[in-house]
């Protein structure tokens, strides 16, 4: 099939592992674990025949650079003191029970070459949503405590150093990166590898508790083409314009609240729309407007390379804004880059340019708007003035988006509400979560572009489920900030199926369509 255009094959990939991949796994393990403690070749076929959809990998162009092994068990097994070979049948997973109510988490292995780009969560997130999918009490598993052995005389016993670690008084590399990803301790398992001289033997037994069956009735599952998580957290950037002096300054900035919503858990960061007018002020030359917006239109390679850098890096998908990108045929086009954190990267242009762009900086409008598959499910991009426009929501929701995100500009506060209101009108109407993000302050010597009014929000739908407002977030006006939300794909489901209200069920096809045109060839 063709790529369609603004698409690129994924650099780094999280998939089920197959037998093709066993002698890259193979040497794998040996890298991380030495040959002698590294995984056979039997043992990973073994381990891929008892339970071949437990197994994952993650391919960075095209190497294996990271690997997790899992099999079903009894609860009355996997809460009871245990060692790793006799609950693993010897890494063979051999004691899998396909009905049994936990998940083990036998192995996980990361290259070291590959350890600051967040693999072992992508991991820890792939065995968390198999868990939910199949509706499991949870994940168990022993986890190393390799700060134990460099400190065991100054705690005494491992049971102090594991609480010191509880405490906030001790940071462990592996037990504070579980502890991070909710996972709670139990206790603690003596012999579990005593060939791992670093934890003494020692693993911390540990479980994460599926929070959809937690204390609460089992959930109906929602039919759905792709297994999605229940929830969505995403993070909308206020960002205050400021002049800077180098790509690098913008750069910086970008990382830093990219990192900041990675911290928070995030899967989605969304930064404003024109956010890299900003680079204009690093010259600080007078131009006329449209020579102004071509010359930015050149940093677009370098504006490509930092967000699809920064999504893998820290594993997030990034809605990266607007940047004014010059086309083939010479016209400028507001484009949002849409960086994935497989490292794919996908373009949506603003269909609607305001009179504003097109007679200062004689921006053309593009032509069609295709929802983006991510992760998290599909979701559309509406640039600030296509909000405004009913067609443009319908046509995503259409595709099946559950998130719209729409990055504005907006110079003052009736152009603000004006997108504000839409916006949340969309969420309304189509029963789906609206994520704007804008900016503020003031760009001095930068054409068109001078003054800022912004108040980024995350919304809902108004009904029972969500936020009594249909405001999941707001913010401050005019202060750069931070938002973030959790958002319930689940109650999201619900409501288009069962809520007070049923906008989409309940369009009239019979009296009128919404009919997009075929692109002219």
């Amino acid at each position: 099939m063709a790529r369609k255009p603004g698409e690129r094959v994924p650099k780094l990939r999280l998939r089920l592992a197959t037998p093709a991949d066993v002698p890259a796994l193979v040497a794998l393990t040996a890298r991380v674990y030495t040959p002698e403690w590294g995984h056979s070749a039997e043992m990973l076929r073994s381990q891929q025949t008892h339970f071949p959809q437990g197994q994952f990998v993650v391919e960075y162009e095209g190497e294996l650079v990271g690997y997790c092994a899992t099999f079903r068990t009894d609860e009355a097994i996997a809460l009871a003191p245990h060692t790793w070979l006799q609950i693993t049948g010897g890494g063979m997973a051999s004691r899998h029970k396909p009905d049994g109510d936990w998940l083990y988490g036998m192995e996980v292995v990361v290259h070291p070459d590959y350890r600051r780009m967040r693999i072992g969560q992508r991991l820890y997130q792939a065995r968390k949503r198999l868990c939910m999918d199949l509706k499991l009490r949870g994940i168990v598993f022993g986890g190393r405590i390799p700060g134990l052995a460099r400190n065991i005389q100054r705690y005494g016993s491992a049971e102090a150093y594991v609480q010191a670690v509880l405490d906030g008084r001790r940071r462990d590399l592996t037990l504070s990166f579980q502890l991070g990803n909710d996972f709670e301790v139990i206790g603690l398992l003596r012999d579990y590898v005593p060939s791992d001289h670093e934890s003494l033997g020692y693993a911390v037994h540990l479980v994460w508790r599926n929070p959809l069956l937690l204390d609460q009735p089992d959930i109906p599952s929602i039919p759905s083409p792709r297994l999605l998580p229940d929830r969505v957290r995403v993070a909308s950037v206020q960002y205050q314009q400021r002049r800077i002096a180098s790509f690098e300054e913008f750069a910086t900035q970008a990382e830093y609240f990219t990192d900041i919503a990675a911290d928070y858990n995030a899967d989605f960061v969304v930064f404003p729309e024109l956010i890299t007018l900003q680079l204009l002020s690093i010259e600080n030359t007078e131009l006329p407007a449209t020579e102004t917006i071509r010359k930015l239109s050149q940093y677009t390679p370098q504006v490509k390379e930092l967000f699809g850098r920064l999504a893998v890096h820290y594993n997030i998908n990034i809605i990266a804004g607007t940047h004014p990108t010059e086309q083939a045929n010479g016209d400028i086009h507001n484009v949002c880059y849409v960086c994935l954190r497989d490292g794919s990267i996908h373009e949506r242009e603003k269909l609607h340019p305001t009179p504003s762009e097109r007679i200062t900086w004689n921006i053309a409008g593009g032509e069609s708007a295709a929802t983006v598959q991510t992760d998290c499910g599909p979701v559309g991009v509406m640039i600030c003035y296509d909000s405004e426009f009913p067609e443009v929501a319908r046509h995503l929701v259409d595709q099946g988006a559950l998130i719209l995100f729409v990055p504005f500009c907006t110079d003052v506060r009736e152009g603000y509400l004006r997108v504000r209101y839409c916006a949340q009108a969309r969420a309304v109407e189509n029963q789906c979560y609206v994520v704007l993000s804008g900016n503020v302050g003031n760009l001095p010597g930068v054409n068109n572009f001078d003054i800022q009014y912004g108040q980024s929000c995350i919304l809902t739908p108004c009904d029972f489920p969500f936020a009594r407002d249909g405001i999941a977030a707001d913010s401050t006006p005019n202060s750069e900030t931070v938002l973030f939300a959790d958002l319930s794909l689940e109650s999201l489901a619900r409501a288009r199926n069962a809520g007070a209200v049923q906008n989409l069920k309940d369009r009239r096809f019979d009296l009128y369509e919404t009919r997009w045109l075929p692109k002219p060839r």
